[in-house]
């Protein structure tokens, strides 16, 4: 009973994980103001090496809808603006020769609609995740040599972790919805 407990703790950590996960994912999404996290998916070919574009350079926000990319060598210039140019931001650099602005655009109405849909998908692909962890757990708590009371009674401590984590799951979404609309 007591190894029972012990896997279901870790697949609670498992849950979380996969919360910190889509925590870190709805980042990357785009919500009118300036923020160095838009470029945590963003790498370029540094000697050889794909490097994030966030350990060779700093990123400042000088103003509320613009971020300054300042590369450490300068020699990385080129490239960074080239990764820029192919991601999927959207965004346009503009390279004054020693960095390279990013000015963020207000969003319209369309594309804030759009970027709640994407959203939305990521807060399934969450949800997703911890249902699986859910399956598994359930898995785990059928093999065990318990009696069916106390079967029954992890099955019911299972489903109540995942409806708690899946409930803070469209917490954040609504949060994140929330910012996205309110620009």
């Amino acid at each position: 009973m007591e190894e029972l407990e012990m896997t279901i703790l870790e697949g609670e950590e498992r849950m979380d994980k996969a919360i910190e996960n889509f925590e870190r994912e709805l980042t990357t999404v785009r919500t009118g103001r300036a923020n160095a996290s838009l470029l945590d998916t963003i790498e370029i070919d540094y000697y050889g090496v794909p490097t994030p574009v966030k350990q060779i350079s700093s990123i400042t926000t000088p103003e509320a809808n613009q971020l300054y990319i300042k590369p450490f060598d300068k020699s990385s210039l080129k490239a960074i603006e080239t990764a820029l140019f192919a991601s999927s931001l959207g965004l346009t650099p503009q390279n004054d020769g020693t960095g390279i602005r990013l000015i963020i655009p207000k969003m319209t109405e369309e594309r804030r609609r759009e970027l709640v849909k994407v959203v939305s998908k990521m807060e399934e692909s969450a949800k997703v995740a911890v249902r699986n962890i859910r399956r598994d757990l359930n898995d785990e708590v059928k093999k065990a040599s318990i009696t069916e009371d106390q079967e029954k009674e992890q099955l019911e401590e299972v489903q109540n972790l995942t409806d708690k984590k899946s409930k803070l799951i469209e917490e954040i979404s609504e949060r994140k919805t929330k910012e996205l609309m309110s620009f």
